[in-house]
């Protein structure tokens, strides 16, 4: 009778599990048609702070060791920019970068 249960919790954990990747699979959906977006936001951010600091492409790229062209791309939203390419521009522009990770409110799923 000690197995029911256990099994029992063997079957609603994989349930959960399946919903949490049925969600995980919906957000990336979501993720992936607003990611150009997104791209975009963090490219001009980039290139507000590099202009407010007065720094051109090329001046930004050495300081990171990287190209003007793969800075241009950034700031377009051309590719989605790697972790650390951006610490390495935060670092470059004396800017503090900020990521944050919430987690959702399970009534809102």
């Amino acid at each position: 009778m000690s197995s029911q249960p256990h099994a029992q919790r063997q079957r609603l954990t994989a349930q959960t599990l399946e919903r949490m990747r049925d969600g995980i699979r919906k957000r990336s959906e979501a993720i992936g048609r607003d990611h150009e977006r997104r791209f975009a936001d963090v490219g001009r951010m980039v290139a507000r702070n590099r202009q407010e600091r007065g720094m051109s492409q090329q001046e930004l790229a050495i300081l990171c060791g990287t190209t003007q062209s793969a800075i241009a791309r950034l700031e377009r939203g051309g590719r989605p920019p790697k972790l650390d390419t951006l610490m390495r521009i935060a670092d470059a522009l004396d800017a503090e970068l900020l990521l944050e990770m919430r987690l959702r409110d399970a009534t809102t799923e």
